[in-house]
C-alpha cells in the first residue's frame, strides 16, 4: 500500500516510466543507476525517479554538449554560516569547503564563479519571507540557471545570557534598555533580519541601539555574550543551545542552499544533497534544537533560463 501511494505520484516515475521517459532500455537505465549516474531513491526496495531532476539531469548533459562550459567552481559552499550545514559537509564527505561570509556576499560570489554553492536566509522589510530567497535568486541576471535547494527552516531569535538579566522581550526592549547588541556584518542574512524587525517594530527612523561589536559569525556573537562583550544579538536556536544561552524566539526562516544547474550532479554535492535525505540528518537537525527539516533537499525554484 505504501509504494501504491508513491507510485501514483506524478512527480515519482517508475523504472518502466522512467525508461521510457528517457527512452532508454531498462537494462540502460539500471546501469546508469548502478553508476550513480541518474537521479533516483530507493522506497520499499523499488527505484523511483523525480522527474523534475530528470530534467534537469538532461538539460545539463545538452549544455556540457552543445557548448563550451565555464571552468567548474571551487568546491566550496560560500554565504550563511549554519552548524548543521557544517556538520553536513563533514559527515557526507563532500569534499565541499565552507567560507560563511553572510548571504549576500556567498551569492555574489556564486554569480561570479568563486562557489560551488551559496547558503543563504534572506529577508525583507514588508515580512514576506518565504519566497525572498528564491526571489533574490531569480532577480539576478548572473544567476539564472541556478536552483534552490531546501536546507532547512530555523528558528530564529535575541541570544542573551542565561536568566535573561535585562528583561529583554524584543527590538523595542533592546533599545529602551540601552543594552549592548552584537550585529553581524552588512549583507549577513541575521543583520538583514535585524533592519527588518526594526523596521517592522517601526524602529527604522532614528532609532540608536547600543552596538558593542560586529561577529563574524553566530557562534562568534555568541561567545561574545558569554564573555560580556555584548548584551544580546539574533541568532538560531542552534548556537544559543550550544553556546549555553537563554533564547528568545522571534522567527522562523528559510534556510536554503542555491547552486548551477550544471553544477547539480557533481559528486561534492550529490553527496551532501544524499546526507540531507538521511534519517542521520533530522537525529542531528534534532540535537542541535531549532530546525524544521521536513523539506530538506526539495528544490524550491530554478530561475529563468
Amino acid at each position: 500500500m505504501q509504494f501504491d501511494a508513491v507510485r501514483s505520484m506524478p512527480d515519482l516515475l517508475t523504472t518502466d516510466e522512467a525508461a521510457d521517459y528517457l527512452r532508454l532500455s531498462e537494462r540502460k537505465l539500471y546501469a546508469l543507476v548502478a553508476d550513480r549516474s541518474v537521479p533516483c531513491t530507493k522506497v520499499t526496495g523499488r527505484w523511483l525517479f523525480p522527474k523534475a531532476a530528470l530534467d534537469r539531469w538532461i538539460a545539463a548533459d545538452l549544455a556540457m554538449q552543445g557548448h563550451a562550459m565555464p571552468a567548474a567552481a571551487p568546491p566550496i559552499v560560500g554565504g550563511s554560516h549554519d552548524p548543521l550545514l557544517e556538520w553536513a559537509l563533514r559527515e557526507s564527505r563532500s569534499c565541499l569547503a565552507n567560507l560563511p561570509e553572510g548571504s549576500e556576499a556567498g551569492l555574489g560570489r556564486l554569480a561570479r564563479g568563486e562557489v560551488a554553492l551559496a547558503a543563504i536566509h534572506l529577508h525583507r522589510l514588508d515580512g514576506d519571507d518565504a519566497t525572498a530567497n528564491p526571489e533574490a535568486v531569480d532577480a539576478n541576471p548572473a544567476l539564472h540557471d541556478a536552483v534552490v535547494i531546501a536546507f532547512a527552516r530555523r528558528h530564529q531569535g535575541l541570544l542573551v545570557a542565561p536568566g535573561n538579566p535585562l528583561g529583554l522581550s524584543d527590538m523595542a526592549s533592546v533599545a529602551a534598555t540601552g543594552a549592548r547588541l552584537a550585529q553581524r556584518p552588512a549583507g549577513a542574512g541575521a543583520q538583514l533580519l535585524l533592519i527588518a524587525l526594526l523596521a517592522r517594530a517601526g524602529l527604522a527612523a532614528g532609532v540608536q541601539l547600543k552596538a558593542s561589536l560586529v561577529c563574524p559569525t553566530g557562534s562568534d556573537l555568541g561567545q561574545a555574550i558569554r564573555s560580556g562583550r555584548a548584551d544580546c544579538g539574533i541568532a538560531s536556536l542552534s548556537v544559543a543551545e550550544a553556546m549555553g544561552l537563554a533564547f528568545l524566539p522571534l522567527v522562523w526562516e528559510h534556510f536554503d542552499l542555491v547552486i548551477r544547474q550544471r553544477d547539480y550532479f557533481m559528486p561534492g554535492p550529490q553527496r551532501l544533497f544524499a546526507l540531507m535525505r538521511s534519517s542521520a540528518f533530522r537525529r542531528q537537525a534534532e540535537d542541535l534544537k531549532g530546525y524544521d527539516v521536513g523539506g530538506a533537499g526539495e528544490v524550491r525554484t530554478i530561475g529563468p533560463n
